[in-house]
């Protein structure tokens, strides 16, 4: 990867490992020092994927997680799903017009996601937050089902800024909205969550000129 230092000014070349590339992660991740340039893949010929990982991609190609299967059905498969939640830019689909997947998924302490289940035991009728053991004991929960169960189901919004009628996470222009709006629109959705569960939401995208 070609990248620009915006400190030094100078053009450096980084090994994917010096990317520290990692699941939603890397060094690019909540920093502005770097820009990048140009970026290489290097890729293995094969007819078929390698192990499929994802479990939802797995059961729409009706195999186990772990196996493979013909890479051109991999790709229609992953166009089909990322399609089903607005992921796939469309001229006819509104919900194509996002940020993307805007909030990360909460991982608590054992404590905190106790106090949330109890919250959620209070709900009409009471309900049990989804969760995702770490391997470090803490637990990783659902910002889509925090967010709906905080009175903001998919499609809310009525400017021109919403959330998509497909997917709870991702957020929406409408038609001619700014980042303000956008950012607006998100916050008013973390301050729900908060109140409701005490759980505090994240946002995924690396905000540039906005503070959260």
């Amino acid at each position: 990867m070609r990248v620009l230092d915006r400190a030094s000014g100078q053009i450096s070349e980084l090994t994917a490992e010096q990317c520290g590339f990692r699941y939603r992660s890397s060094i690019f991740k909540h920093r502005d020092r770097h820009v990048v340039l140009a970026v290489t893949f290097r890729l293995r010929e094969s007819p078929v994927s390698g192990p499929l990982r994802y479990a939802e991609l797995a059961r729409a190609l009706d195999v186990p997680v772990g196996g493979s299967a013909p890479l051109a059905d991999v790709r229609e498969a992953v166009l089909a799903l990322r399609r089903g939640k607005g992921m796939v830019i469309d001229p006819a689909d509104p919900d194509s017009v996002s940020a993307g997947s805007f909030f990360t998924n909460p991982i608590l302490a054992p404590d905190a996601f106790a106090r949330l289940q109890a919250r959620a035991g209070e709900l009409d009728p009471p309900a049990s937050p989804p969760a995702f053991p770490e391997p470090d004991g803490r637990i990783k929960t659902s910002a889509a089902w925090l967010i709906e169960r905080s009175g903001f189901p998919r499609g809310y919004g009525d400017g021109r800024v919403g959330i998509s009628t497909k997917h709870t996470l991702a957020l929406v222009n409408r038609g001619g909205a700014s980042t303000a709006e956008l950012m607006a629109l998100a916050r008013e959705i973390a301050a729900g969550v908060q109140r409701r569960f005490g759980v505090s939401l994240a946002p995924e995208p690396v905000l540039v000129g906005h503070d959260w």
